[in-house]
């Protein structure tokens, strides 16, 4: 049993899934085209019409499939996935006359999708066109001040209609509402990590088969809680391999060893810094940069499965927003490649397990802990697959490398000390290729610019600057460019997902 979420297009469609979860219900994304009988192979007891940058009036407006909506089960639409419902029920739905984005108050709402809730309801809003004639049977359930039609009913036929984004986290209370449309549903509320290793586990083995599986180790929470589930799944049909290329931060291949052997991981550690540096050499463009180190990965597993094969599968670890930056749903923008999803060979090896494809960040940790992973490693925050390479904006060099691991040790190390770390979802340094005029000890210098960067987050999806308190950043100015005498100028990166992503490559 589980709710189905038609994407077409919005950036927001994953956030449905994640707090669906959340609260206990499995959900899954299929494209806002899937067949009838797509959807019915996940037995819905619930489905949502995403939102999306279309509109119902264009020609070629994406729809649902035919039969679709006839289903006999409640039906919710989320801001374009509302127009449509509306729009197919006989409502009419025109350019607004103001477009309403961002925060806005409900100035009065109720039904049964509000059942429950009270006081203020601030709503998330992104929208051109508004429901302006309803359906018959409907009736509206909330309005703002600039949008009489914010939410519809029709309580009869179990059809449902925000124009709002209860999704995302500007709407304090859509969790709630989103909980209603789980009660109106009938939803079982079971999905929790112990459901989730279960039925990874078995989705492993019925994939696998009695093949064996070749697995890439970064040392992060990702690869390394998969290196766990695997060995749990398929025991000592799975071989580890930790390829060191060259981009890793000050002192990580001996971390990543001395973490994962004594958990009884089958680790094979690989010296290919040669191979990477060699085949990035003179390249600055970050998606080649990209392509090219998802291209010796494999190259560098095709080595290894000779020597420890034959393998029959690859296991990755992606998560979610690699796949949803990458390719985006129905009809969204393709923001950038993820070695693991979009550089990868066409002539592949091996056949893709990758578990983690539709969980997000958190749900991993979870697993991680239920799994006994440490929580230094379980808590640590993430790190590209490219490593550095994306960091050391420009080409690179083992100089340039050199620098930035000294320049990141220092900044991590610094959070770590101050008790910083934890509250940020994510911290780096970038080496830019900017070089400054300075002065130290009455001498002038001519050196390169660092940028650091934290953010907090809930989700990758979107994220805010971490405001690290002046005093430790003025700190951290200070060591870096007093032990790291190639740069004589740091400065703190200030901008939000959007407009910027977290990575600067």
């Amino acid at each position: 049993m589980s709710v189905v979420i038609l994407d077409f297009g919005s950036q927001f469609t994953r956030l449905i899934a994640r707090r669906f979860r959340e609260l206990g219900a499995y959900s899954v994304i299929l494209p806002g085209s899937s067949s009838l009988e797509r959807i019915a192979q996940e037995n819905p007891q619930g489905l949502v019409l995403s939102g999306g940058p279309s509109s119902v009036y264009d020609a070629n407006a994406p729809r649902p499939a035919p039969g679709v909506l006839d289903l006999a089960v409640p039906i919710l639409g989320v801001c374009y996935g509302m127009q449509f419902l509306a729009h197919e029920a006989g409502g009419d739905v025109k350019r607004a006359g103001k477009r309403e984005y961002g925060k806005a108050d409900l100035t009065r709402y109720g039904g049964q999708l509000f059942a429950g809730i009270q006081g203020e309801f601030v709503a998330w809003m992104s929208h051109s066109d508004s429901v302006t004639q309803l359906p018959q049977g409907y009736e509206v359930i909330a309005e703002t001040e600039d949008t009489p039609v914010a939410a519809i009913e029709n309580p009869v036929t179990h059809r449902y209609g925000v124009q709002f984004h209860p999704e995302v986290v500007h709407t304090p209370k859509g969790g709630q509402l989103l909980a209603n449309f789980l009660d109106l549903c009938g939803v079982a509320r079971d999905w929790n990590a112990e459901h989730i290793i279960d039925e990874l586990i078995e989705g492993v083995r019925q994939q696998v088969g009695e093949g064996r599986v070749l697995l890439a180790i970064s040392g992060g929470v990702d690869s390394s809680t998969l290196g766990l589930l695997l060995s749990r799944a398929i025991g000592d049909r799975l071989t580890a391999v930790f390829i060191d290329h060259g981009l890793l931060r000050l002192g990580e291949r001996e971390q990543v060893e001395a973490a994962l052997l004594p958990l009884g991981v089958n680790l094979v550690t690989v010296d290919a810094r040669a191979e990477f540096l060699g085949a990035l050499e003179g390249v600055s463009d970050p998606e080649q940069k990209r392509k090219i180190i998802g291209r010796e990965f494999i190259r560098a597993f095709e080595r290894e499965a000779r020597k420890y094969g034959p393998f029959d599968f690859l296991a990755q670890g992606t998560l979610y927003p690699d796949v949803i930056e990458s390719a985006g749903g129905e009809g969204a923008a393709n923001i950038k490649s993820h070695h693991n999803v979009g550089g990868l060979p066409e002539d592949l090896a091996f056949k893709l397990v990758e578990p983690f494809r539709t969980l997000f960040k958190d749900e991993v940790r979870e697993i991680a802990r239920l799994l006994g992973l440490p929580d230094h490693i379980r808590m640590r925050h993430p790190f590209p697959g490219p490593g550095l390479a994306i960091r050391c904006l420009g080409a690179i060099s083992e100089e340039k490398l050199d620098i930035l691991k000294r320049v990141d040790d220092i900044f991590i190390s610094g959070l770590r000390e101050f008790g910083l770390y934890d509250g940020c979802s994510q911290a780096l340094a970038v080496l830019t290729p900017i070089q400054s005029v300075g002065v130290m000890g009455d001498e002038r210098t001519y050196s390169y610019t660092t940028a650091l960067r934290a953010v907090a987050t809930d989700d990758f999806m979107t994220a805010e600057w971490a405001r690290l308190p002046y005093d430790f950043l003025a700190t951290m100015s200070n060591r870096i460019v007093n032990q790291v005498h190639e740069i004589n100028r740091v400065v703190y990166d200030i901008t939000g997902k959007p407009p910027a992503t977290i990575e600067w490559e």
